[in-house]
C-alpha cells in the first residue's frame, strides 16, 4: 500500500484504527509493518496500539482532544475534570483529558496529549450525549451534571462537603438541579452530595442577590 492509497481511504479522519486497512485481501502482517515504516518516518503518530491520526502536515482539520479520547478507548465518555472545565463548572485549566469508562481503568501517554479513563459499572453508564465539536467533528461527552457525579463517584470521601468545596465550583445556575439528584438516586454517597452541591448552589444565588 501507498500513503497516497492510505490518505484516500481515511479521506477527513482525524483518527483511525488500522482494522480500517485489514479489509479485504489486504496481508495483515504487510499492513502492521507500513503502518510501523509509517510511524518511524513521521508520516503517521501512533496514539495506542492500532490507533493512528495523521500528523499536521497532512492532516486536514485539528483533531480535538475529547475525538480522540472516545475514538481510543471503546465504551467511553469524557467526563470529569475535563468535561467540568468544558462547561466552565470549575476554574482549573486541565491538561489531562478525562474520561469514564466501563473498561478497565488506564492512562495514556501519547505524542499529542495525556488521556486518563476511570472505570464506572455498566449500571451508571449514563448521563452523555453527542457533543459538536470544530471542524463537523463530535465527541460522547457527559452532561454537566453527570460529570460532576462521575468524579465525586470516583474519588474516595467525594461526597464530603470539605471535598466539594475544594473543587471551587462556579457557575453553578449551569447546573439543573432536578437532573443532578435524578442521576444521584438510588446511590447513597451521590445523593449525599447531590444535597451539599445544591446547598452550594443556594449559596452562590444568595451572594448574587
Amino acid at each position: 500500500m501507498k500513503f497516497a492509497d492510505l490518505l484516500e481511504i481515511i479521506g477527513e479522519e482525524s483518527v483511525f484504527s488500522s482494522s480500517l486497512l485489514l479489509a479485504g485481501r489486504r496481508d495483515s502482517n504487510d499492513v502492521r509493518r507500513q503502518l510501523s515504516r509509517w510511524v518511524k518516518d513521521g508520516k503517521l503518530v501512533q496514539l495506542r496500539r492500532s490507533f493512528y491520526m495523521l500528523p499536521d502536515l497532512y492532516r486536514k482539520k485539528a483533531a480535538h482532544p475529547f475525538l480522540l479520547a472516545t475514538r481510543m478507548k471503546a465504551a467511553s465518555y469524557v467526563s470529569l475534570q475535563s468535561a467540568l472545565a468544558y462547561y466552565g463548572l470549575i476554574p482549573e485549566y486541565v491538561p489531562v483529558v478525562t474520561s469514564v469508562t466501563t473498561g478497565r481503568p488506564e492512562t495514556l501517554n501519547t505524542p499529542v496529549g495525556t488521556f486518563a479513563f476511570g472505570h464506572i459499572k455498566g449500571g451508571f453508564f449514563s448521563g452523555y450525549s453527542s457533543l459538536s465539536l470544530p471542524n463537523g467533528q463530535s465527541a460522547f461527552v457527559a452532561l454537566p451534571e453527570k460529570a460532576l457525579l462521575d468524579l465525586i463517584y470516583l474519588t474516595p470521601d467525594g461526597d464530603n462537603p470539605d471535598y466539594l468545596r475544594g473543587l471551587r465550583l462556579q457557575n453553578l445556575d449551569r447546573l439543573d438541579m432536578v437532573r443532578l439528584k435524578t442521576f444521584a438516586k438510588g446511590r447513597a454517597k451521590l445523593e449525599r452530595a447531590a444535597e451539599q452541591i445544591a446547598g452550594l448552589f443556594n449559596e452562590e444565588e444568595h451572594v448574587e442577590l
